[in-house]
């Protein structure tokens, strides 16, 4: 798999593009770079003469109908997402496990992590977090988990991971992919070439599909995780233990304890919310298929901690809560976000770059938690279209685009609020019509928040 030689187009000079520069220096190909902002060789693909290459590394940037895709492929060259050129220059050996999903990589990508940290491997926890994938790919750990999204998913070939899940597949990056079925083909692939376990929810009959469907190397199992009592190869929950009836000895898979639900009570206030078990259960599903033991799973759940802007508390003012659920840039993720909200409590803070997503189903299941809708964004009229036709009763205050947009929306939804109410910022879109990244948009939620007095 060496491309020592090769003659490497590099669409785009961000995270991704810029780690796969510094590998073909190192590994001896030839790099040339594309991107629009000035800092690359070129600035467009038509500067470039397509015929001198031997392929083409593309970031996440580049969708499959740009202009930029569409020529490289009209001239024969095989494209490469970040993840594929990741695996043909990666210290072989290495384990991977996958993690993708509408909702919940992040957390189970690091719940993984800190599960085979707690099993005494060395764990890289990479991909749109943390480490660059192509990096982690190439220093000397025991285990590489990647968290994938549809879009490295779309331009990967190759990628033989030790175990991948599924974690849920819905509407997201249709604007990407063109439809929402290309962007749940594009999930599917996570299963292709899965070497141990295909890991998916026992509930999710669609995911279920992508597995039955998958063409894995021979051997490889289907493992279902559940929120009930395990059947066999499944990991679930019995009285409030995690249990593996999965990955035991004994032939019949008699249940092994890999911990408590309880494990989980320190990552949010009140009871643990569904989504969050099963993410453990994933990364626990996912340690397992490398041979982690199963005490590591308890041990390194209690010592996880979420991501920043992940339903993270803020503040209390005047009785009402402020809580950051910033990555929440899909419905389905804002409906997590409601889990565990008492009926009519949350002041909501909603909006961004839609990403053609419709939201009739988000506004249906979190209405009757809803006082009132701040919204923001650039292009409110998807998200305004559905509280109107499924929750008209609900107030909507529109906070115009511009400066201090998110000090605005606070300021707004402290009036509506009421001692008792949440004020949640759970945009359901991307941030990136008004702000640098999700983690911009977060901090500035929360710098608002602590502002108020």
């Amino acid at each position: 798999m060496s491309i020592a030689g090769l003659r490497v187009l590099i669409l785009g000079v961000g995270v991704a593009g810029t780690s796969a520069l510094r590998a073909c220096r190192e590994d001896g190909a030839v790099a040339v770079t594309v991107d629009a902002n000035g800092e690359a060789d070129h600035r467009d693909v038509s500067e470039v003469d397509l015929a001198s290459f031997d392929v083409v590394m593309a970031s996440a940037a580049f969708a499959p109908h740009s202009p930029a895709i569409r020529a490289c492929q009209e001239a024969g060259l095989p494209i490469w997402s970040e993840m594929e050129f990741a695996w043909r220059v990666r210290r072989e050996g290495v384990p991977w496990v996958l993690v993708t999903g509408t909702n919940g990589k992040t957390t189970t990508t690091q719940m993984v992590g800190a599960i085979a940290a707690a099993g005494g491997l060395d764990v890289a926890v990479c991909g749109n977090m943390g480490i660059p994938v192509i990096t982690a790919a190439r220093e000397n750990h025991d285990l590489v988990a990647v968290e994938i999204a549809s879009l490295q998913l779309h331009f990967t070939e190759t990628v033989s991971p030790h175990a991948a899940v599924c974690l849920n597949a819905d509407d997201d990056h249709t604007d990407w992919h063109g439809s929402l079925e290309a962007y749940r083909a594009a999930k599917a692939r996570v299963y292709r070439h899965t070497q141990v376990a295909c890991v998916y929810p026992a509930a999710d009959a669609l995911v279920e599909s992508m597995v039955a469907d998958a063409d894995v190397v021979d051997g490889c199992r289907a493992i279902g995780i559940t929120l009930g009592s395990p059947g066999l190869s499944q990991l679930g929950v019995v009285e409030g233990i995690l249990v593996d009836r999965a990955f035991g000895d004994d032939r019949r898979r008699a249940a092994l304890e890999l911990g408590h639900v309880e494990d989980l009570a320190h990552l949010v206030a009140g009871a643990v919310p569904p989504y969050l078990v099963t993410n453990a259960l994933a990364a626990a599903a996912l340690a397992r298929a490398v041979g982690v033991a199963p005490d590591a799973v308890g041990e390194g759940l209690r010592g996880f901690s979420l991501d920043a802007h992940r339903t993270a508390f803020v503040r209390s003012l005047d009785g009402v809560d402020y809580v950051d659920d910033s990555k929440a840039t899909n419905a389905h993720a804002a409906i997590a976000a409601f889990g565990g909200m008492a009926p009519g409590s949350v002041v909501w803070i909603a909006g961004g770059q839609p990403k053609g997503q419709v939201f009739d189903d988000l506004v249906e299941a979190v209405a009757d938690r809803v006082r009132a809708v701040v919204l923001i964004g650039a292009d409110p009229a998807p998200l305004a279209a559905a509280l109107a036709g499924h929750a008209p009763d609900i107030p909507v205050t529109r906070v115009e685009p511009g400066e201090d947009v998110m000090a605005r929306a606070v300021h707004a939804a402290r009036v509506l609020a009421q001692s008792g109410d949440t004020v949640l910022l759970s945009p359901a879109c991307a941030s990136f019509d008004q702000f640098r990244s999700y983690a911009d948009r977060g901090t500035a939620f929360a710098t608002a928040a602590q502002a108020l007095d």
